[in-house]
């Protein structure tokens, strides 16, 4: 069962704007060298994947492995 969310009127603390800085889906489909794993994920994830990949023409691993490159090179610096 969901949770339901309450919202108020009321003042919130300080915001701090984050930047986007995760890429574009369609700019997920490069190529790389590889290190084969084993990962268990979401069915929704993977639809969600593989709906990128094949509208680029790609294969859906390689979007998710371009994801994870782009964080990890992101908080890698």
């Amino acid at each position: 069962m969901k949770k339901k969310i309450k919202y108020s009127d009321e003042k919130i603390g300080p915001v701090e704007v984050v930047k986007d800085f995760l890429p574009r889906p369609e700019d997920l489909v490069l190529k790389e060298d590889t290190v084969k794993v084993t990962l268990n994920l979401s069915k929704s994830s993977i639809q969600f994947f593989k709906g990128i990949a094949r509208k680029h023409g790609s294969q859906y691993q390689k979007v998710i492995r371009n994801l994870l490159d782009k964080y990890s090179s992101h908080y890698s610096d």
